[in-house]
């Protein structure tokens, strides 16, 4: 059972999720996310600091979510390949499912301070570590290049379907997200093989 406390963060973070993403993070004023949420101003402030902490914590929360779906997801691909499909289909199903989410990690992150932006990098930095180790077992496997400079490859998968992602977005969502998986894993594994 989930505690009136919890009910009421989780709350708040939904709320900023959806002003967020039709506001703008700059535009985005405490008193609109407790209006969404239908709290007073001062509640919010009982949980969190100020309008950064709340991103913060919707992001730790939503984006620890996503990681523990890839790693158990992951944990049940037999090869290397299969991770990789299974990854990026995630990726594209999850955000294309939650739009709002989509348009706070992919638009309006660009524009946050720098602190802020290293706060996320610490939060995705499980996410690509993930990337990594499937990279190694596809080489393993003997699937992969065993030449690929994985660090740099890792970057490339994480920043192919974020751009995937963001395209989506700006063409305000005219095609299904998901139905790009199957190109997507095709270009990525015709360059890690």
């Amino acid at each position: 059972m989930i505690s009136r406390k919890q009910e009421k963060f989780d709350l708040i973070l939904e709320a900023a999720l959806k002003v967020i993403a039709e506001n703008g993070f700059h535009g985005s004023q405490v008193s609109k996310i407790a209006k969404e949420a239908g709290i007073a101003d001062g509640t919010v402030y009982l949980y969190f600091k100020n309008k950064e902490d709340i991103l913060i914590s919707l992001l730790q929360q939503r984006l620890g979510d996503l990681i523990l779906m890839f790693h158990s997801s992951v944990r049940e691909t037999n090869s290397a390949d299969d991770a990789i499909r299974t990854i990026c289909q995630i990726h594209f199903a999850e955000l294309e499912q939650n739009v709002n989410l989509a348009y706070v990690t992919q638009i309006e992150l660009r524009q946050s301070s720098l602190e802020l932006r290293k706060a996320i990098g610490h939060l995705l930095k499980p996410y690509i570590q993930l990337i990594e180790e499937v990279l190694e077992q596809g080489i393993k496997e003997k699937l992969f290049r065993p030449d690929l400079d994985i660090k740099l490859t890792r970057l490339l998968l994480f920043g192919g379907m974020d751009e995937v992602v963001t395209s989506w977005l700006i063409s305000e969502r005219k095609y299904s997200l998901s139905a790009q998986v199957d190109k997507t894993v095709e270009f990525f594994l015709r360059g890690l093989k």
